[in-house]
């Protein structure tokens, strides 16, 4: 009797299972030269696209007015930072990101408790209308913002809050919570209900059992939320036009129109204005983005 050699065992594409033999996987093929230089290449032009407009903002927030008018481009020119002091010190630009820090906090904050709560209230209680209230939270995202100014202004007018940051904060909260809610009731799907079983047991009433169990485990989902609430107030532009009135309420989506007017717009200011519009966003997401990720994609399985 002949005796395969281990070799010639290792060798053999297939495998022997009670008698009978069963291709194994075949290993993925490896991607060619030509294809690979191909995907590097495309995402190489891709994130250059991206990017350009950026950096063209950076560049141009640095360049004396007469060289951002120049009919000749140039990308590096006489950088100096006189656009940025002119900014701080000779318009009202200070007065409007106060402004915008108060509406966008008070619009995460509002938004944040009562998509919380509304999403905790979805995901784990019946009642009656509550199929008919997600449908309407739904149905509201369908809508565009222009369409929504004039009743939400209309409403504001008889409530006497016109030009003030009250009516800003409410109209942000009308287009961030619906989403926010869907999202987060997605979210606290995913968390066993057997821990609301668990704390009722221990005594914990509804409300004590979202605070003390439920949200220290839905902090990817909060993140989410807070980072989505606070990019909805921060640079809004159709809102703070039609709300604010007067120059010391604007916030700064309104306030950097004033540097485009019909003639002889001031590119220096809006382009150092925009840069220093992305600080703050840049730091809420510092602090949400190690939760982003996860907090996005919790929602879409259950189980």
């Amino acid at each position: 009797m002949t005796t395969m050699p281990p070799a010639a065992v290792a060798a053999d594409p297939v495998e022997t299972v009670a008698g009978t033999r069963t291709p194994l996987p075949r290993r993925r093929r490896e991607r060619s030269v030509a294809a690979s230089i191909a995907l590097h290449g495309t995402l190489v032009v891709a994130t250059f696209i991206a990017l350009f407009p950026i950096l063209w903002v950076v560049l141009s927030s640095i360049k004396p007015a007469s060289e951002i008018r120049r009919t000749e481009v140039e990308l590096f020119s006489s950088p100096t930072l006189d656009n940025y002091r002119r900014l701080l010190t000779e318009t009202d630009f200070p007065t409007w990101f106060a402004n915008s820090v108060v509406v966008a906090a008070f619009t995460m904050v509002i938004g944040i408790a009562m998509s919380a709560t509304a999403g905790y209230a979805l995901s784990r209680f019946n009642f009656p209308g509550k199929r008919g209230l997600m449908w309407v939270f739904l149905l509201t995202q369908m809508f565009p913002v222009a369409i929504l100014i004039v009743p939400i202004y209309t409403i504001m007018a008889n409530l006497g809050l016109i030009d003030t940051k009250l009516s800003l904060i409410i109209a942000y909260c009308t287009v961030a919570v619906p989403f926010c809610a869907w999202m987060l009731r997605g979210y606290f799907d995913t968390i066993p209900r057997e821990l609301d079983e668990a704390a009722a047991l221990d005594g914990l009433g509804p409300f004590s059992t979202f605070w003390r169990i439920i949200l220290p485990l839905a902090r990817p989902g909060l993140a989410v939320t807070a980072f989505y609430t606070f990019l909805t107030a921060w640079g809004e532009v159709a809102y703070a036009i039609a709300f604010m009135q007067g120059s010391d309420h604007y916030t700064l989506g309104a306030g950097l129109q004033q540097f485009v007017p019909q003639f002889s717009p001031r590119w220096e200011l809006l382009t150092a204005g925009a840069v220093l519009i992305t600080v703050p966003a840049a730091i809420v997401f510092f602090f949400a983005q190690r939760h982003l990720v996860a907090g996005l994609t919790a929602g879409g399985t259950k189980g």
